[in-house]
């Protein structure tokens, strides 16, 4: 994993509590330092500060997903949801404001360890459509055009699309997709269907207000 914090005491304690956890974790302390170790390192998570010096979280998070798709958990120093968004929309997969405990951060991180990690069966794809998911191989292609999705969006859209027009209420893709039982996360389900919609199109998922989603895509 890769810790991003220019905070040394907080990078320190983030990386002593995951290392407990048994992970192995590489540090870096600004923006490009950290698009450098991530390079090299090919992390499978990363922990993540919205300000660095250099170029801050966002551009990091940017430039990360650009390269190569990874689960990213953000740390904020403020709950503006206009700052939560913006950084989901980049491609964060979760975040955290400051302060947090590090029990915590470390059930997150978990969290979305599990979800890469969900076993799905080898060699399957869902066609519904102009619209093909390669689950093997994490492809998304609509008509001719390959989409670039990160983990999560990606998940996301096969949780979906197993159940094409059937509508999953914002609460239960939180618990089912992100594994969280907070339902005050669902604005985060919201960012990532806007996510989908400008990647794919916008009239792949239909909202229903004050329920969820649905997945329109004929079969």
């Amino acid at each position: 994993m890769l810790v991003v914090e220019d905070d040394l005491t907080i990078a320190e304690s983030i990386a002593a509590r995951l290392r407990a956890e048994g992970h192995a974790i590489e540090l870096a302390h600004d923006g490009p330092a950290a698009v450098a170790r991530a390079e090299s390192a090919e992390p499978d998570l990363v922990v993540l500060d919205v300000m660095l010096p250099g170029f801050d979280g966002l551009e990091v998070c940017r430039r990360i997903q650009a390269r190569r798709p990874v689960p990213v958990l953000m740390l904020t120093a403020r709950a503006d949801e206009t700052d939560l968004l913006i950084g989901l929309g980049v491609g964060a997969d979760d975040y955290l404001t400051k302060p947090f405990s590090m029990r915590v951060l470390a059930a997150r991180v978990q969290a979305l360890l599990r979800r890469v990690d969900r076993a799905v069966p080898r060699s399957s794809k869902i066609v519904l459509g102009d619209l093909e998911i390669d689950i093997d191989e994490r492809r998304v292609s609509r008509g001719d055009s390959e989409a670039q999705l990160t983990p999560l969006e990606f998940e996301l859209l096969v949780h979906l699309a197993k159940r094409p027009r059937a509508v999953l209420a914002r609460e239960r893709l939180l618990s089912e997709v992100w594994d969280w039982a907070d339902a005050s996360g669902t604005r985060a389900v919201d960012s990532h269907i806007k996510a989908l919609r400008r990647k794919l199109g916008a009239d792949l998922i239909r909202t229903v207000h004050g329920v969820g989603y649905a997945l329109d895509v004929n079969s």
